[in-house]
């Protein structure tokens, strides 16, 4: 058994980090952000279930190695992988946690931005004069 840690998109920067602030440019780079950790938490959820899959199996090694009377510093050092393997899948179930509900949190603001501003960017774009960019005013 054996997981694969190298991201399936292989996209490091899930959005750029600009100072472009425009309503569609905040909307894309939240839906993004939103799939990207969407990505991360079946990623993780699945090198979880492997990680726990392989405590499982050196458990079970462990286990037959001391039933065939191997030195009892190997089925130690076998129990002991078994039991840091168990810990680390736990704490990547929590680390998935923490990425679903980043991702959750992401897809709301997203919504929420676009019941705030959706409606007057609709208006501005929809202009045929120029208008103010946001925050004009507020000098």
């Amino acid at each position: 058994m054996s997981s694969d840690l190298a991201p399936s998109n292989g996209n490091a920067a899930p959005a750029v980090a600009d100072d472009d602030n425009r309503y569609k440019a905040v909307q894309a780079k939240l839906d993004k952000l939103g799939k990207a950790m969407d990505d991360a938490t079946l990623e993780l959820e699945g090198l979880q279930r492997s990680m726990q899959a392989n405590a499982k199996h050196t458990d079970s090694v462990a286990t037959d190695i001391e039933n065939a009377d191997l030195d009892p510093k190997f089925v130690g050092l076998t129990a002991n992988v078994a039991t840091a393997l168990d810990g680390a899948a736990r704490e990547v179930r929590t680390l998935s946690d923490t990425a679903q509900e980043t991702a959750d949190l992401t897809h709301e603001t997203r919504r929420t931005h676009a019941k705030l501003y959706g409606a007057l960017d609709d208006i501005r774009s929809n202009r045929r004069e120029k208008t103010p960019r946001p925050g004009f005013f507020n000098r």
